[in-house]
């Protein structure tokens, strides 16, 4: 993973200048240009500032990017998780079927 690169996806995801991330993280507007200049990685407080701007920890930033799973999505998901076998597969045969309301062939 490019840190850089990683940082830049996420100011742009925000639509924040390089100036709008300096002021965000706290940071001088200095420090992100020579990080942008000279291609060097950021010392971990620089990178703790700018994550805590996005309002990220380290952890998520290094993370792989992943879906972001509504909150409807994931409750239905800790429900089925929690059914025993037989229940899921019900589950399924009636999912898998027509949709609710249509009539089959």
């Amino acid at each position: 993973m490019d840190i850089l690169e990683r940082i830049d996806g996420l100011r742009r995801e925000r639509g924040w200048s390089v100036n709008n991330l300096a002021m965000e993280a706290m940071l001088t507007q200095s420090t992100l240009n020579n990080l942008y200049t000279r291609r060097s990685e950021p010392k971990i407080s620089t990178l703790r500032a700018i994550c805590a701007a996005f309002g990220i920890t380290l952890s998520e930033f290094f993370a792989p990017e992943t879906r972001q799973i509504p909150p409807e999505e994931e409750a239905l998901l800790s429900m089925v998780s929690a059914l025993p076998a037989d229940k899921k597969r019900a589950l399924l045969t009636l999912l898998s079927g027509p949709a609710l309301g249509e009539v089959s062939p």
